[in-house]
């Protein structure tokens, strides 16, 4: 099936998968995946904030940080999920940059739980990629100018950050039938972390010649078995990270 482009901001909305109406869905969107996710950012750190799509749980409210305004929205898990609703936000409601903020498995021992890594581009197991028709391997990268504003945030407020690649597998990293062996392969190759979604969020983007960021909270180390308390305070650092974006 070819795909369908629009990049019109006029869009054609409401979409299948996105119940938001016209002008309700933000300039910058920030992509958690969790729903529940999205909505605690929305009540903690967004001013008059409303649910505008629930769509199969998907999540997303639209409300203003600093009196901007700013779209939270879930992508649910791996890309097929991710790539349907960041394809329409880019190319149906006008989107101009999509931030994600989501949660990873650390790859290296010096990339501690509760670091921040900053995805300047994204390996992939996936065959996401095929639909474009490209004739080798396609490298997506993050946008410069958000990934420099992000740097320079989190060395202001002394969080721990590391930039560099990422490996965006299908398959959840604890579930992998192969194991150790497929992370270890990527890390010796220079893989910081490990997620489901990057990739494809920077294929979109791409595509459709727009902005965007992957902030990752390594919620555990591979290699020391470190785990982060299971609690949305621990990932504050990253959603203040993001809005400094805004």
């Amino acid at each position: 099936m070819a795909l369908v482009k629009n990049n019109s901001k006029q869009g054609n909305t409401p979409t299948p998968h996105n119940a938001a109406k016209k002008g309700q869905i933000a300039p910058i969107v920030l992509m958690p995946g969790d729903p529940q996710r999205a909505e605690w950012i929305a009540k903690e750190f967004l001013t008059g904030a409303k649910l505008v799509t629930d769509i199969r749980g998907i999540k997303g409210f639209t409300g203003k940080f600093n009196g901007k305004p700013v779209t939270v929205m879930a992508s649910g898990m791996g890309a097929g999920s991710a790539g349907i609703y960041i394809y329409e936000l880019y190319n149906f409601y006008g989107v101009e940059a999509v931030i994600r903020i989501g949660t990873a498995a650390a790859l290296k021992k010096e990339v501690r739980a509760g670091d921040m890594v900053f995805a300047m581009t994204a390996s992939t197991d996936s065959n996401y990629e095929y639909q474009y028709d490209l004739h080798g391997n396609l490298s997506p990268a993050a946008d410069f100018g958000l990934l420099r504003k992000a740097a320079l945030f989190a060395e202001k407020n002394n969080y721990r950050f590391s930039a560099g690649q990422v490996f965006s597998s299908d398959a959840y990293s604890a579930y992998n039938a192969l194991g150790d062996k497929i992370w270890k392969s990527w890390a010796k190759m220079g893989a910081l972390a490990q997620d489901m979604e990057t990739n494809c969020l920077y294929c979109q983007a791409a595509y459709a010649q727009k902005k965007a960021l992957s902030i990752l909270t390594c919620v555990y180390n591979k290699i020391t078995k470190k785990l982060l308390p299971s609690d949305p305070k621990t990932l504050t650092p990253m959603v203040q990270t993001a809005l400094s974006l805004v």
